[in-house]
């Protein structure tokens, strides 16, 4: 469990707050609106109306306390500069940062953010892969070059063996797991039968895998 700071309630910081909240984290959530505050106290162990601007409303936080920091305002960029910059000097620890563009995010990194998010090129990004494909049907990427992926089976492949479709020779791409009808299973061999039921969690580099999936 960990203890986070959630400045800035618009949607993304909504949906933020409830997965951590799923998730069994402490958070402690901040917005200037108080409608937005109130509308949080569900799914948070405490929220504050306030400026997050504002140094001495910062310090009272105790900002050295929190394991990450998440800054999530929107529609107003010096706002989240300034806020993202205090946090950093206040003791943040990790602190985070929305960005809806390249340039703010070279900003925040510049000012004391630790790690940017993007959401809309993170959403650009995956609904291009999802939906260009017959196959993909979801990734988590780990870096520039590598990610996980859940496919669906080929057609040419339905009724073969993992170890007769051999895909790690040919394309370099790792079998993690096969999931049927949602349920996971780890225990993957070469001997594993390939079925129209199943899907498949690989590892490997994005264009070998565009490339075995992608058409």
């Amino acid at each position: 469990m960990k203890s986070i700071l959630l400045i800035g309630l618009n949607h993304l910081g909504f949906y933020i707050a409830k997965q951590l909240h799923e998730l069994g984290h402490e958070i402690m959530a901040i917005d200037k609106n108080e409608d937005r505050v109130n509308c949080i106290l569900p799914f948070v162990t405490d929220a504050q109306i306030g400026d997050s601007t504002n140094e001495l409303f910062l310090r009272s936080l105790g900002i050295n306390n929190y394991d990450v920091c998440i800054v999530t305002i929107g529609g107003n960029f010096q706002s989240s500069l300034e806020t993202t910059s205090l946090l950093k000097e206040l003791g943040g620890k990790l602190v985070v940062s929305r960005a809806d563009r390249e340039v703010q995010a070279k900003f925040l990194l510049r000012n004391g953010a630790d790690e940017v998010l993007n959401p809309e090129k993170q959403i650009a990004e995956w609904a291009a892969i999802r939906y260009g494909s017959n196959h993909i049907l979801d990734y988590i990427k780990l870096d520039q070059d590598y990610a996980i992926f859940e496919v669906s089976v080929p057609e040419n492949w339905i009724g073969k063996t993992v170890g007769q479709i051999d895909i790690r020779k040919k394309y370099g791409i790792n079998i993690m797991a096969v999931k049927d009808n949602g349920k996971m299973n780890l225990s993957v061999t070469h001997e594993t039968v390939l079925n129209r039921n199943r899907t498949l969690l690989v590892l490997g580099k994005h264009r070998q895998i565009q490339k075995c999936f992608g058409k």
